[in-house]
Parts: C-alpha cells; structure tokens; sequence
C-alpha cells in the first residue's frame, strides 16, 4: 500500500487557496461547503473545513525545494510564518505554520 490523498484541516478555505497558490502554484476545486480538493502539489489531497488546526507534533508532510531559500521567502511573502530550521546529515529544512495554523516542512538535499 502507499499514501493516497492527503487532507488538512482549513478554518478558512480562502486564506488556504491564497496561501498555496501563491506559495507553491497548488490549484483547486470546491466541493461544497465543507471541502475544497487541491492539486499540482505532487500528491492529490484537500482541506476539509475544521475549527482549529491540527496540533503540533502530529503527523509531518514534508515538501521538497530544490532551491530552500526560495521555498521560504514564498512562503513567508504568501502569509506563512516560518517555525524552525534544521540542518540534518543530507540536507536543510525549515517547518512553517499555513493560514490555519497547520504545520508543514520543505527540505533539500546538502
């Protein structure tokens, strides 16, 4: 088996589609009022609507940049807030915190 789909929670679907769009160029499609898909992100996944975020220290989905510095400074211009940076054996990292207040990461190879 392998991972599928991939779904965040969003407290506002429009600051989510704003921030991944100009972000990472992810592209979307309403499914009612509760559920809007994203795609052009590698994997298929959505955001189901939610009151609150999932908490830090849950499951980490991981995004990967050739160039690091860029990935962030799209991210911080789009309205995210960088957490952490990370070097490791093999590459950087840095998690960031999205309009909702989901934690995610984007890494690249030393």
């Amino acid at each position: 088996m392998h991972i599928d789909y991939v779904e965040l929670p969003a407290t506002d679907f429009a600051a989510m589609e704003a921030f991944y769009g100009a972000a990472f160029d992810w592209t979307f499609e309403p499914w009612g009022e509760d559920y809007v898909a994203f795609s052009n992100a590698g994997l298929e996944g959505g955001f189901r609507k939610a009151e609150a975020p999932a908490p830090r220290g849950g499951a980490l989905i991981i995004l990967y940049a050739e160039d690091l510095e860029a990935a962030e400074a799209a991210v911080t211009g789009a309205g995210g807030t960088t957490l952490e940076r990370h070097d490791f054996p093999g590459g950087r990292r840095f998690h960031f915190a999205d309009p909702s207040g989901n934690e995610l990461a984007v890494w690249t190879k030393a």
